[in-house]
């Protein structure tokens, strides 16, 4: 350390610390109780994104920390601050995102405060972890505990700072410098040979790739190809394998005809930092009855914790991929495994959804989904950054638009919120910026989210927004069948005006017919750019086929 004194009291110490220890970008809205610690962060170098709201600016920091691999930080005023915040925090907290969220609370001893609530249990509430700064004797080791449990565990923190405690004077000689990194740990041997063993003799293995082995891509494909394995992800890992002409892409609500047909074949499941969870296995029907289940987990908790698994690893899915990808050298298997002449014609043909046939037409001045979101793939640049909104449209861009790889598709649904999505895609954009930004959302949450169009407008992102409108809460109206639907259904809405209104560019399109612009949008100087909303008049569906998978867990 130097011997340089900075920070006249808590609330600077607090800023200066988090920028020292690496905090890569900070969102929030900014009021009295965290004006001073969010100049601070801005002083020590973290650059700051002033959202409309801090719901929104939850989405946000929650999006840059999963797309950027650093440690986002959302910062807000406190009790209302937080309050407004709560939903993005749930959903940071439900995914494990590693993410900071620097609340100040209500003074000590002020016990008639109109911003007091129990904001540690508020935070508790949400599956997120309560830290606090407790004062100027401990204010360094405070923030740094905080900064290593989001990282090491993977875990959101509110870090709470009471007003009169950040006004009190301190010091700190700095720069303040440690690193962290999540727990990488080794398999077992014998976790090892049991894993090698069970795929040697597997005729259909199947590899289902989630949150936890992003960052192993490489090691299970190689594993993949030497055990004749079929690749697949969860939703949250979608395009982890992208170019491997054997991947099936998203297991499970997404899956097309032809991927649920060979998953639900395998005679072995292998779980990579996956939950198998109702979602990604079909509430278990992707699952055969004789099929051996395995997962490998960092955490020991994890194993088994949505179904009883055959053989559980405890161990880093790189480490685990590597170690037995070398049993299986040592000793190789005796056939083809799954990856066969016909199934790779079969999957090349019809895994993805856009090979699926499209024969519905345009309808009353409205657009089929499916035939659109085909056309915008075609459209779009191939290098983007997706991100979903919830709500009954959800499959048509993630399963109808492709992405380079797994840091090119955002998908904040663990909470299964509406309005996410506008922050999220601001969230993804700022930490990706040589990617196109593109989001894909509903009427229902683009208007919930409204106030974060002004934001990305002022910051110029060249965000593609296509909303699905339906003029309705399209999820209740499919699952409710033939109730009253007059509490969530809804005028038709000029969204590409309201748009227009904030500055950016606004199209209505009914019909193919109508994406002139927005080709022309792509086709300008990015600088230029700004978002583009896409008001998007599209047929009703029926009821999306993920919607009867996501209610039968109702």
């Amino acid at each position: 350390m130097s011997s340089n004194v900075y920070g006249p009291t808590v609330a600077d110490v607090v800023g200066r610390v988090l920028a020292d220890l690496g905090v890569g970008h900070a969102f929030g809205v900014v009021g009295s109780g965290n004006f001073v610690m969010t100049n601070a962060l801005r002083a020590g170098g973290v650059a700051f994104t002033a959202a409309r709201h801090e719901g929104g600016a939850a989405s946000m920091a929650d999006a840059y920390s999963r797309m950027s691999g650093r440690v986002g930080l959302l910062t807000v005023h406190q009790g209302c601050g937080l309050t407004n915040a709560v939903t993005g925090i749930g959903e940071a907290a439900k995914s494990r995102t590693p993410m900071i969220v620097l609340t100040a609370d209500a003074p000590t001893a002020a016990l008639q405060s109109n911003f007091r609530i129990d904001q540690e249990a508020l935070a508790r509430s949400v599956g997120a972890v309560a830290d606090r700064v407790y004062g100027p004797a401990t204010v360094v080791a405070d923030v740094t505990r905080a900064y290593r449990t989001a990282v090491t565990q993977r875990r959101t923190v509110v870090l709470n700072v009471a007003i009169d405690v950040a006004a009190m004077p301190a010091e700190v000689v700095g720069p303040v410098t440690a690193t962290f990194a999540p727990p990488r740990p080794r398999p077992d041997a014998a976790a090892v040979e049991s894993l090698a063993a069970v795929i040697r003799s597997a005729r259909r293995p199947v590899f289902v790739a989630g949150r936890g082995a992003r960052e192993a891509g490489p090691q299970i494909a190689a594993l993949a190809e030497a055990s004749g394995a079929l690749p697949a992800t969860s939703a949250v890992a979608n395009g982890l394998f992208a170019g491997d002409p054997f991947s099936l892409g998203i297991s499970g609500g997404f899956s097309s005809p032809t991927v649920a047909e060979l998953i639900s074949a395998a005679d072995l499941v292998v779980g990579w930092g996956c939950a198998l969870n109702m979602w990604t296995m079909r509430h278990g029907r992707l699952i055969g009855e004789d099929a051996v289940v395995a997962q490998v987990d960092v955490e020991v908790e994890a194993i088994g914790a949505h179904r009883p698994v055959d053989v559980g690893v405890v161990g880093d899915c790189a480490a685990t991929a590597r170690e037995v990808l070398a049993a299986l050298e040592r000793e190789p298997r005796a056939h083809e495994g799954y990856r066969t002449p016909e199934v790779a014609r079969r999957i090349a043909e019809s895994a993805r959804w856009q090979d699926v046939p499209v024969t519905a037409e345009p309808a009353d001045g409205r657009v089929d989904p499916r035939a659109l979101t085909i056309a915008l793939d075609e459209i779009l640049p191939a290098d983007r950054i997706l991100s979903i909104d919830s709500g009954n449209f959800m499959g048509y861009p993630s399963t109808h638009l492709s992405v380079p790889d797994e840091f090119g598709f955002c998908f904040t649904q663990a909470f299964q919120s509406i309005g996410l999505g506008l922050g999220t895609a601001i969230g993804a954009a700022i930490a990706r910026p040589d990617r196109l930004p593109v989001l894909g959302t509903g009427d229902g949450g683009f208007l919930m989210a409204i106030a974060e169009l002004e934001t990305a407008v002022r910051l110029g992102l060249p965000l593609a927004v296509i909303v699905y409108n339906d003029s309705a809460y399209g999820a209740e109206v499919h699952h409710f069948g033939d109730a009253d639907m007059s509490t969530v259904t809804f005028p038709d809405v000029d969204i590409a005006a309201i748009a227009r209104g904030h500055g950016a560019t606004g199209v209505t399109v009914a019909g193919l017919d109508d994406l002139d612009e927005m080709q022309r949008w792509v086709d300008s100087p990015r600088a230029t750019r700004g978002p583009l909303v896409i008001d998007a008049k599209i047929t009703d569906d029926g009821g999306s086929w993920w919607l009867a998978e996501a209610f039968a867990g109702h």
